[in-house]
């Protein structure tokens, strides 16, 4: 295994910024991570050589924006290890996949159907379903949260039964980085033949997304979690079920046919591709995963895995402070509340030390509820962020408690 974080860490301009006199440390990596030069030199390239629409000019900025962006395609089928290129949808994020799937969810159940989602889910995957339920008279169902942060998983293999239509649940928790057992919760819906899909917002972010191999119909991520730029992401689905998924929106591209009383629509991937594209933030997000990809990913793993058990030790031997999710298998999340402050006050006195991190319910209030907290202060590490980070990150949380004594 070879990772040097020195030269990765040289590779992110904005780590050389300095915050009221302090050397930035960015712990906030779970709400987004930075961009490596190469991602920012994709976008800025795009729009000073070959800026265009995609797939209908007929001149030479126009094929070459479209060859960048239908590669960045290939690029993120091979990252997913999925079936087809065509199965790959982009969207501004994983907010708008779920919503994707959650409008054509609502015109096909009925009601009595059941939908399961989970006690810690981000509300982008938990609102969504909410709302489809009421659409259609079906009902929602919650997979419990363990004292320590884990699905309940007796509980999960109750709820499925043969009215068991869809089932959603986050790879890894934003709130508290509990991985979970995505392969085999997928095995279990596909029992009752529902229907699967995985938040991948925070999963993605570590490599392991091989959607073959998890077996579920849906996988959703956001670039601006895995290196690349805001505003863009991806849905993927199996072409079987895709391909006759109720539309999400309409306009151009997405159509075959158009008369002045109805419309056909185009072929997967463009039936869920309506209007003009994020060319620009695609082809950098290509980037990102370009770049994501060629990393020791086995070395990467430990980095993280380093990181989490430094700050998790440091954690458990500072007094006044309480870890939130103690889950047996997490990743790069630490959250926490400390007996001396609110945690908004923790964030704003870390801030003013030059250390960026989360505070706050982090979309996720069942959550926060379930652990009778109001919120916690959430750090979340990346590839960049070092030991060094972690340890100075409890030296400050020291002058937090004295400061809030």
């Amino acid at each position: 295994m070879s990772f040097d974080v020195a030269a990765i860490r040289e590779q992110f301009p904005i780590l050389k910024r300095v915050i009221d006199g302090n050397p930035l440390i960015y712990l906030d990596n779970a709400a987004t991570t930075q961009k490596p030069q190469c991602v920012i030199d994709a976008l800025v390239d795009y729009y000073t050589t070959c800026n265009s629409n995609v797939h209908r000019g007929a001149h030479r900025l126009a094929d070459e924006a479209t060859r960048r962006f239908e590669d960045a395609r290939d690029i993120v089928k091979n990252f997913m290890n999925a079936p087809k290129r065509e199965e790959v949808i982009w969207t501004t994020g994983t907010t708008e996949g779920i919503n994707i799937v959650a409008n054509g969810l609502s015109q096909l159940l009925s009601t009595g159907d059941e939908v399961i989602a989970t006690g810690m889910e981000h509300h982008a995957n938990l609102v969504t379903w909410q709302q489809a339920c009421k659409a259609s008279g079906a009902i929602l169902r919650t997979v419990p949260v363990t004292d320590e942060g884990e699905l309940d998983q007796v509980a999960y293999g109750a709820m499925l039964n043969e009215r068991t239509r869809f089932v959603a649940f986050p790879h890894v928790s934003n709130a508290l980085g509990t991985v979970n057992p995505i392969k085999e919760m997928t095995a279990q819906a596909k029992q009752v033949g529902a229907l699967v899909l995985v938040d991948g917002a925070q999963g993605a972010a570590h490599g392991w997304v091989d959607v073959q191999d998890i077996g579920c119909d849906f996988y959703v991520f956001s670039g601006h979690k895995i290196y690349g730029p805001m505003g863009v992401g991806v849905l993927w689905g199996k072409e079987s079920v895709l391909s006759t998924w109720p539309v999400w929106r309409t306009g151009g591209e997405m159509i075959s046919t158009v008369t002045l009383q109805d419309a056909t629509w185009n072929v997967l991937p463009y039936r869920f591709e309506a209007g003009t594209p994020n060319v620009g933030d695609v082809i950098a997000l290509g980037e990102a995963i370009r770049w994501f990809s060629a990393l020791d990913q086995e070395a990467v793993a430990a980095h993280e895995k380093a990181l989490l058990d430094r700050a998790t030790e440091l954690a458990e031997q500072f007094d006044g402070l309480t870890i939130i999710g103690t889950a047996k298998d997490k990743i790069g999340v630490l959250s926490f509340v400390m007996d001396q402050g609110h945690p908004a006050d923790i964030g704003f006195l870390l801030d003013r030390q030059g250390i960026a991190v989360r505070t706050g319910d982090h979309c996720a209030q069942p959550l926060m509820a379930r652990f009778n907290v109001p919120g916690t202060a959430r750090a979340s590490f990346a590839i960049y962020n070092t030991l060094d980070e972690v340890d100075a990150l409890f030296v400050a949380l020291k002058k937090v408690r004295t400061m809030l004594a």
